[in-house]
């Protein structure tokens, strides 16, 4: 028997009407339809003038493990799964990787039939940078970890974009201040394609007073813009530190790798200049 295959499908993040023609029809025809909240799901359904076709079971964060197999075997028997989170993208922040690893891992076909993303929406909302971004998820919850994790994306140079809960949001920009400092770019997106949508874009410390004295219900996304590149030290400052290395006893061209990457530098310039100073007798 043919294997069938496992289809991971987008479901609105508000707007009921951003349901994609594939997303009606596939619920209509999967033979299990694996949903984070069945009941949400069926609510969905009714909602777009749909009928689910087929078996609808739960997979969500505490089930995945053991549901995975269960799945698996439809798909080995021939039948086509498909797996919804409640909006958005399956594995994104989302339950579905667990059993997309465990098909990749027993040669079984995957697939995905693509739609609303929150992370995508909000990245373009923003009207930070675009070219080069990245998905930091939710931040975590503890505010020491917390600061520990934005302490490392301090000098990330890409946009990001978090996910966030409202009544965290306000300590979680504060994080950021700390970390990103207050004049960074960012946006805090809110309720995106929905009835009460809002995207407010100011500086971190503008926002951490805003959402301090605001109260902000719905889902949120908060994107940054990445660190700014630094300026580049002149070879001429570099110089010294490299030749006092050198006469410390450190080979020429390590001396010169490590200044330059430190002073942001070129090394072929910054080497040119220390071998025409050792030519001189400096």
């Amino acid at each position: 028997m043919t294997a069938g295959r496992l289809v991971l499908a987008a479901t609105p993040i508000g707007d009921v009407e951003d349901a994609s023609p594939r997303l009606r029809r596939l619920l209509t025809e999967a033979d299990v339809v694996a949903a984070e909240d069945t009941r949400r799901l069926r609510a969905l359904a009714a909602r777009m003038g749909v009928v689910v076709g087929g078996r609808v079971v739960s997979y969500h964060e505490h089930n995945e493990s053991e549901r995975a197999g269960e799945l698996l075997d439809v798909v080995r028997d021939g039948g086509t799964v498909l797996v919804v989170t409640d909006a958005g993208m399956p594995v994104v922040s989302d339950p579905g990787f667990r059993v997309v690893a465990a098909a990749v891992d027993a040669g079984l076909p995957v697939t995905a039939a693509p739609g609303p993303s929150a992370v995508l929406t909000a990245l373009a909302l923003s009207g930070l940078p675009t070219d080069r971004f990245c998905f930091e998820g939710f931040p975590p919850r503890k505010g020491g970890e917390r600061g520990r994790a934005f302490a490392e994306l301090a000098a990330e140079r890409r946009t990001m974009v978090f996910f966030e809960s409202p009544h965290r949001l306000a300590d979680t920009l504060t994080d950021m201040v700390t970390a990103f400092g207050a004049d960074r770019a960012a946006a805090v997106c809110r309720e995106l394609t929905k009835t009460y949508e809002e995207v407010v874009r100011r500086p971190l410390g503008e926002l951490a007073e805003w959402a301090a004295s605001t109260d902000i219900r719905g889902e949120i996304c908060v994107v940054v813009s990445g660190a700014s590149v630094p300026a580049a030290t002149p070879v001429a400052d570099l110089l010294a530190e490299v030749m006092a290395r050198v006469d410390g006893g450190e080979r020429l061209k390590d001396a010169v790798a490590e200044v330059a990457a430190a002073g942001g530098a070129a090394k072929r310039e910054l080497y040119a200049a220390a071998i025409a100073r050792r030519a001189e007798g400096r």
